[in-house]
């Protein structure tokens, strides 16, 4: 197959970044991109990027068109994505799939319908510290692992982008839980629970305990209480309320006990590259599962480790979790 023919909706700043990173693709050509914000647009425009639209509808209608990254808001992630798959797109979502349970039910079965390649960005298994750590649990030098800690600290909707010495606007639907469908657990804590099921396999039970430090009326932070079929447990820990990254993971086997640490660079380091043209560490990843999402369209090669249905467990996961909560 020749170059992915592929379009950006959404272009806040997770959509920016997968700009940039196809850009960096010699197998993708982006055609087009779409947000409601002219000036965003302008950004597309300034990196080449010919076709440009306020109405993601109109994005969709382009015949020449193979693939979409949507990076909207979650609560316009049912309507877009199933909209891309109905015109015949391979879809990227970015996590978490959806609000609910429900939607993220609708969103797979709409990929399954219509025959697409779907997946759902999750980064942090093309992390290589986490990738090693996989290996680590499969070639059984850790034993039978017993338990594990995952940890994903950051400040939510209230950080500074690397592209500015001031803080930004919170955009309003961050702070809206019926748009959201919750706060950190949801947020952060599919990305844990993504990679937790990665290691150890399915969940047989999970509780959690929810904190509100800022008294919004969704959780800035929550512990998780998780029990893996295979017999393991873990304690996962999420929260909105330090500038300073931390995303860890720490497994202990009947053998061995292995931990794996991810953290960005300084922000000066980020933007410096940033400005040079060049992907900051931080966001490798991102460039490596788009990479993954093109691959699988171009060789159709099987299952995806990023797949919607993956997704939607996460997803069922952290509804028991809201579901099952303890003071």
């Amino acid at each position: 197959m020749e170059k992915i023919n592929l379009g950006v909706i959404g272009l806040g700043f997770i959509g920016k970044v997968h700009l940039r990173n196809c850009l960096n693709l010699k197998s993708v050509r982006v055609v087009a991109a779409a947000d409601t914000s002219k000036k965003a647009l302008n950004y597309a425009r300034a990196f080449g990027v010919k076709q440009l639209f306020t109405d993601y509808h109109e994005l969709l209608k382009l015949k020449d068109l193979d693939a979409v990254i949507i990076s909207l808001p979650t609560h316009l992630h049912t309507e877009s994505a199933i909209n891309a798959m109905e015109e015949g797109k391979h879809v990227f979502l970015e996590k978490p799939l959806a609000r609910n349970v429900k939607e993220g039910r609708e969103i797979v079965s709409a990929a399954r319908k219509n025959g697409v390649v779907f997946m759902v960005g999750y980064p942090l298994r093309f992390v290589p510290e986490f990738v090693n750590l996989k290996s680590q649990v499969e070639s059984g030098v850790l034993g039978d692992i017993q338990m594990a800690y995952g940890v994903d600290i950051a400040a939510g909707p209230f950080f500074h982008r690397a592209e500015s010495t001031t803080p930004r606007p919170v955009p309003e639907w961050w702070l809206n839980k019926e748009l959201t469908g919750g706060g950190a657990l949801t947020d952060l804590g599919c990305h844990m629970i993504n990679l937790l099921r990665w290691y150890l396999g399915e969940v047989s039970a999970v509780k959690a305990r929810l904190g509100y430090r800022y008294n919004f009326d969704f959780e800035d932070y929550a512990t998780c209480i998780v029990d893996f079929e295979c017999g393991a447990s873990a304690v996962v820990n999420v929260g909105w309320f330090s500038q300073s990254a931390a995303i860890s993971v720490e497994l202990h086997g009947t053998m061995s006990h292995a931990r794996a640490y991810h953290s960005p660079s300084s922000k000066v380091v980020t933007a410096i590259k940033l400005i040079l043209g060049r992907t900051p560490k931080f966001f490798i990843p991102y460039l490596k599962e788009v990479s993954h999402f093109v691959d699988h369209i171009r060789n159709d090669d099987g299952e995806s480790q990023l797949s919607g249905e993956d997704a939607l467990r996460d997803l069922e996961v952290i509804a028991k979790a809201y579901k099952n909560q303890v003071d």
